[in-house]
């Protein structure tokens, strides 16, 4: 259950670090990020599961951190362009070894950059949980900066979701019906399974399948439904045209090439490169990841009804996973990890249906991950999943997000003229100056090219500009003292010494 329900993000993770390093159309490189996304999720889960928070949490790709890879897409339009990378540099090669060459080239630079980048901010990461300092960031965010800041990344990834659901929007839009049909419009019934027990024998219970992996299914169904059109006819077979995307055997060439076995491993990409621009990007990523991550923790405590877990509990795993966003970072995944709290949703639902709430199921799942990541075929196979199917799942999948992240609002005072001040406030701002960098990247200047960049980037992109103001204001405005989710009374009560849940033997 748990490995179904997070393919979806997994894949949809590595297609977009795929897009944005410019190599949307190299299906070895995004089988390879594949391989590798399956691999790291799979050995942090275990990880997290035996020595980090120790609560039965599945760790996934972190897609906090593509949002400043895509605002650098925005504010440079040609940086996929070979001519800005290579000049007339490879002039006297043959225009079709040129053009494979630089392309190449061109790829590299960009995920030689992201693979150092992300190391550095791992490691950040690391220092962060292992030195305690997650107590004093809780003490200047909360709520007030949290869902502004979130809130507008995701608005970044409307630009992606459009990209993959306009191959074929008559696809894209019924997955993404099915999926909301499933989920939300069928969560009051439940289906027959039969299954067995010792007390019980065989015998029927009742377990919502279609709630819980509705998603899954509406992929499915819409890869039954491209595959039906595909051999009707319905699509292009032109490979520039868009609606060659939407086809079922536009890949299926690279899924016979693919090696049946590849082991992903440091250094597999080539050397590691850092840039400033990339590195500021990922340490704000890496802030909003951990405050996530937190809010994950004590929610999956409360969801498997034991005590909240113990500030050294909780930097423990903030350190466990800036240690794999590291390693991460070494093996060529362009993207951290980071806990789902969709899989937080499964375990209370299979706990009042099956009564199950265990690490070792999460232990399975990451087994089962790793053993994904050293399959070629697996990932070879994933990516033949249809564009529209896949910009179907998107828009569910971050349409959700955005009512979990909204959510968090129910701890505010939603009458208090200061609060929606700061909100309204901070949203505007992170809508407008990223489209005022989009429109007229020229206007700003630093005199150096690296600050000039740096600069861009932070302006451009919405999670920064606007989380920054709104951190700002809160911690500036007068009003009284607001709850914080993190910090309540509840979340906060001393552990019974007699709970040895969040030790680690040794």
């Amino acid at each position: 259950q748990h490995t179904l329900l997070s393919l979806s993000s997994s894949l949809a993770v590595s297609i977009l670090v795929a897009d944005v390093v410019c190599a949307e159309q190299n299906e070895e490189l995004k089988s390879r990020i594949l391989s590798s996304n399956f691999l790291m999720n799979g050995l942090t889960t275990i990880i997290m599961n035996l020595f980090g928070i120790r609560l039965p949490l599945y760790q996934g790709s972190a897609d906090d951190y593509l949002v400043p890879l895509i605002a650098m897409q925005v504010i440079n339009q040609d940086r996929c362009s070979i001519q800005n990378h290579l000049g007339n540099y490879f002039y006297n090669f043959p225009v079709h070894e040129f053009v494979k060459l630089s392309k190449v080239v061109v790829i590299s630079i960009f995920y030689h950059q992201l693979q150092g980048s992300l190391i550095a901010a791992g490691l950040c990461h690391f220092l962060i949980g292992f030195s305690g300092m997650v107590a004093v960031l809780l003490k200047f965010i909360g709520p007030i900066t949290i869902v502004p800041t979130i809130f507008l990344a995701i608005t970044f990834f409307t630009r992606t979701t459009t990209k993959f659901a306009m191959a074929y929007w008559g696809v894209s839009l019924p997955v993404a019906a099915m999926a909301v049909i499933l989920s939300i419009y069928l969560a009051n019934h439940s289906c027959p399974i039969p299954f067995w027990s010792r007390k019980k024998g065989f015998h029927l219970t009742r377990y919502p399948v279609h709630q819980v992996f509705s998603l899954l299914i509406a992929m499915l169904i819409g890869w039954t439904i491209c595959g039906i059109m595909t051999a009707a006819g319905v699509f292009s077979d032109d490979p520039s045209s868009r609606e060659y995307l939407a086809r079922t055997d536009a890949k299926t060439a690279f899924v016979e090439k693919a090696p049946w076995f590849n082991v992903p491993y440091p250094g597999q990409f080539g050397p590691y490169k850092f840039s400033i621009s990339v590195f500021v990007g990922f340490i704000i990523a890496t802030i909003t990841s951990i405050l996530d991550s937190i809010g994950d923790y004590y929610a999956c405590a409360k969801m498997c009804e034991v005590p909240p877990p113990p500030p050294h509990a909780v930097n423990r795993g903030i350190a466990i996973e800036g240690l794999m966003s590291t390693l991460s970072g070494f093996v060529g995944c362009g993207h951290a990890t980071s806990t789902y709290g969709g899989n937080i949703g499964a375990i209370g639902i299979t706990r009042v249906s099956l009564k199950v709430a265990s690490r070792d199921v999460f232990l399975a799942t990451g087994i089962i991950y790793v053993i994904f990541g050293m399959i070629g075929k697996v990932s070879a196979v994933f990516l033949t999943i249809p564009y529209p199917v896949l910009g179907g799942a998107l828009i569910v999948m971050f349409g959700m997000f955005t009512g979990v992240v909204l959510s968090n609002l129910q701890v505010v005072s939603l009458s208090s003229s200061r609060n929606l001040a700061i909100i309204g406030l901070s949203i505007l701002f992170g809508l407008m100056i990223p489209y005022w960098i989009e429109k007229y990247p020229d206007q700003i200047s630093l005199g150096s090219e690296m600050g000039t960049n740096v600069l861009k980037m932070l302006l451009a992109t919405p999670s920064i500009s606007g989380g920054m103001l709104a951190c700002f204001l809160d911690n500036t405005v007068p009003g009284t003292l607001l709850l914080n989710s993190y910090n309540s009374s509840e979340l906060s009560r001393r552990v019974s010494q007699k709970v040895l849940l969040y030790s680690v033997s040794l």
